[in-house]
């Protein structure tokens, strides 16, 4: 179809500033998402969805690209978790068929408060890098972490980099900076699994998602430069911000 160059306009400064959410916490599509069912509301969701997934891993790529070249990374528990969140991402697209998602919600909404009131909580949450496992005890924990994760992102998707990121910082002991940077090869790993699904069976818009990857990679460089230089004090507050955001959502949509 064609898109008026306005209505681009639109998608392009919705996507720039997702990209600059997403690079720092996740939650990109709380604001991407939207942005395609309001200008384009005659396309299907399928369409809009694997608009929205083409766009957000070119912009969550850039952003894992540049955590990598200055942050070290944690290897040993980011490519299990990425590996069994990309098997798991897909399973849990196919569940879609025949568990009603809408069950979640409540369920989402209470982790998403318990999330926000245990860093509120805790002062100190996050704010040092000390790994805790190693050898087989990290390999288990990353798969359980990341097959969890990324089934819940193939079959719901809302808060899956804020959930990533709580995760990596409770069980593994990053701090907001090295969780942030582990999320984002996550989701480019649930990302593409999804996009193996919605790309052959043409669920996109190529001139769209072209504008709109673009602008995300914008807005990746902008947050990741802020994550870098602020630091974990800086993504702590941006996680807070999206998870109460997130939270206003869910209870809106649940309520």
């Amino acid at each position: 179809m064609s898109i008026d160059a306005s209505l681009l306009a639109v998608l392009a400064l919705a996507s720039l500033f997702a990209g600059f959410i997403d690079s720092v916490v996740g939650g990109g599509g709380l604001i991407q998402i939207p942005a395609l069912f309001s200008v384009l509301p005659s396309e299907i969701p399928a369409t809009l969805f694997g608009t929205n997934k083409i766009s957000s891993v070119v912009g969550t790529t850039n952003a894992a690209w540049r955590y990598a070249r200055r942050v070290t990374m944690p290897w040993g528990t980011i490519l299990p978790a990425a590996l069994a969140a990309f098997a798991c991402s897909y399973l849990g697209a196919m569940a879609v068929a025949w568990l009603p998602r809408e069950l979640l919600r409540p369920m989402i909404l209470v982790m998403l408060v318990g999330a926000a009131g245990y860093t509120f909580w805790r002062k100190d949450f996050g704010s040092i890098h000390r790994p805790q496992h190693a050898g087989v005890k990290e390999f288990v924990y990353a798969l359980i972490v990341g097959g969890a994760l990324g089934f819940y992102d193939g079959f719901f998707g809302p808060g899956t980099g804020s959930f990533l990121i709580f995760l990596f910082i409770r069980f593994f002991g990053f701090d907001f900076l090295h969780a942030s940077a582990a999320s984002k090869v996550v989701n480019v790993a649930t990302n593409l699994a999804a996009i193996a699904y919605f790309v052959p069976n043409g669920f996109y818009l190529p001139l769209a998602a072209v504008i709109m990857a673009a602008a995300n990679i914008g807005g990746s460089f902008i947050g990741t430069h802020l994550a870098l230089r602020h630091g974990s004090g800086f993504v702590r507050k941006v996680f807070l911000a999206v998870v109460c955001a997130l939270i206003v959502k869910f209870a809106w949509d649940t309520f």
